[in-house]
Order: C-alpha cells, then sequence, then structure tokens
C-alpha cells in the first residue's frame, strides 16, 4: 500500500474527495470459526478483525505522505487520520453499522450449520460473524467520503481487498448508442489470496458504432515477480528483530483505534441494532445493503 500510494504520482490528483464517491474495504473469509470458539465468542468479528487489521487498512488509505520512510513518521500521520474519525453515539451507531451471524448453508461445497451449532458456543450468544461499517474521515482530504468496511465468516470466499470507486464522468454520451453496463472507474487492492492491483474503466467495443462496455487492466503481484513476498507474521518477526517497527501499532494508535470501536461494542452489547442473520456461504445479510445508500452496491464476493 505504501509503496502503491507513494511510488506512483498519477493517483495522487484524483485521491480526494473531489474525485473518489466512496471506498470499500473488505474482508471476506469462507471458513467458520473451526476449533476457535472459546476465544471467537468474547471476540467476535468487530474486535476480531475491524479494530485492528482494517482500521489499518483505512489509515494506510487514507494517511497524507509521511516526511520520510521513519516509523515514527508513518505512524504519526496514521494517528491523525484515526483521530478525524468522529466516535459514533448511540443513534449513529443503529443508522452506521450491521451486525450479523451466520446460519445454516453452503460451505466448500458441502451442507454446514449455523453459528450457534459450532462446538463450544453459548446458544445464548450475543456475538456476532458479521460487522459491516460506514465511516468517514473528517479531514480536508476525505470529507463526505463515505468508507464502508465489512468482514464475516462463512461468506461466499475468502478475499480481502480494498476498492475505490471513483465518481461518474460529468456527461454521459454513450447510453443512446447500446453502451453495455458502463460504470464509474474502480481502483481495486487485492491483498487476498492473489495480491495485485486491477483498474476498471470504459473501452469501445469493436465495430463502427459506439459502444462502451468495462474492461479491467490488471496486475498481479505472482506474475510480475519471480520471487514470493513473506507470509504476513515472518514479516513482522523479521521486522522485530531488526527493530523496525514501521508495521506495528504505537500506543496512541491503539488508543485512537478503540475510541472508534468502543462505542460500538457498548451499543451492540445492549442488542442495538438488532442482531442480522445470512445463510453460510452466501454474500452476507441484506441489511448491509442499506448502508450504501443510493445506487451504491457492495461488490461481489
Amino acid at each position: 500500500m505504501l509503496a502503491f500510494r507513494f511510488a506512483n504520482y498519477m493517483f495522487e490528483p484524483v485521491w480526494n474527495r473531489n474525485y473518489i464517491d466512496h471506498v470499500q474495504i473488505t474482508a471476506g473469509e469462507d471458513l467458520g470459526i473451526g476449533t476457535r470458539a472459546g476465544y471467537y465468542d468474547r471476540a467476535g468479528a468487530l474486535r476480531d478483525l475491524v479494530q485492528n487489521h482494517m482500521l489499518q487498512l483505512l489509515t494506510l488509505l487514507c494517511m497524507e505522505p509521511p516526511v520520510s520512510f521513519d516509523a515514527d513518521k508513518i505512524r504519526d500521520e496514521k494517528v491523525k487520520v484515526l483521530q478525524a474519525i468522529t466516535p459514533f453515539n448511540e443513534g449513529q451507531v443503529a443508522e452506521n453499522t450491521v451486525r450479523a451471524r451466520y446460519l445454516a448453508g453452503t460451505g466448500a461445497g458441502e451442507e454446514v450449520g449455523g453459528y450457534l451449532d459450532e462446538d463450544g458456543v453459548p446458544r445464548r450468544s450475543n456475538t456476532e460473524t458479521y460487522a459491516a461499517l460506514r465511516l468517514e474521515v473528517t479531514n480536508w482530504r476525505w470529507a463526505g467520503v463515505p468508507i464502508y468496511l465489512r468482514t464475516g465468516k462463512r461468506l461466499a470466499r475468502k478475499l480481502t481487498e480494498i476498492a475505490v470507486a471513483l465518481k461518474p464522468v460529468p456527461h454521459m454520451a454513450f447510453h443512446d448508442h447500446g453502451s453495455e453496463g458502463v460504470v464509474p472507474n474502480q481502483l481495486i487492492i487485492t491483498l487476498q489470496p492473489d495480491e495485485g492491483v486491477s483498474l476498471k474503466l470504459g473501452a469501445k467495443i469493436p465495430g463502427s458504432k459506439m459502444r462502451i462496455r468495462p474492461v479491467t487492466m490488471e496486475f498481479h503481484y505472482g506474475t510480475s515477480f519471480i520471487s514470493q513476498s513473506p507470509e504476513a507474521y515472518e514479516r513482522l518477526i523479521t521486522d522485530a528483530m531488526r527493530g523496525d517497527a514501521t508495521l506495528f501499532t504505537r500506543n496512541d494508535e491503539v488508543d485512537a483505534q478503540w475510541s472508534i470501536i468502543d462505542p460500538i461494542l457498548n451499543s451492540w452489547a445492549a442488542k442495538t441494532p438488532r442482531m442480522a442473520t445470512y445463510d453460510a456461504g452466501s454474500q452476507g445479510p441484506a441489511e448491509a445493503n442499506h448502508l450504501l445508500g443510493g445506487d451504491r452496491r457492495w461488490r461481489h464476493l
């Protein structure tokens, strides 16, 4: 993320509220909780992934260029992003968050049970396996741009990605010429399982008529580089031995993360909003679609 944003000048002019319509950050898993009920039922999706991993992705996406790539300079900018996210009050939690739990369905081609059927899960559990949030970074660059986060167990497939959706062109002159599904440009940064970057843009369909359809330009790490990237924990352990703290969270960063998450946890503990449900192997709860508003749609898993 750091290399993509700060080693490529071509994206900087559009990396702001004037050109970006919204952002979707997804961390989907196709597996259930396995044998982790003892941990997971006390944590839930919000603590397990949103508070740490997904907020980290948000800060890397939204941070300003650091003065240098020194660990503290980078973390200074990340903290500024987190501090620009205003924590929700109780009414805003119900309006801007969705929590859900998977029911029985299909996973990896076979029938699977729901969360409450998993070994070790209490029958009266109030733990979510899916969380979706609508956040906003209220600073000069990002004010007014909704940033949507979603994560869940037993979804249609395993995928971690950041999708940056640009605003539509101010005038589309091709609607009357048989154009097919013309959509605003999207920049997709895929983190798992196939690391890479893709850009969705409109291109002319071959032929005499001016007809437009979406096409995708793609870059994949696996096909562009011979050497493989180290596993996440391999990288962190190596950095720890080297004394490089760049990828580790600082105390003020952790405090800022929990200041965003704690009001949501408190409201959810009071069962507000209510627990939604979704079938295992699906796209998630229908209630999450209401977070987006307008003509926006979650990207298909």
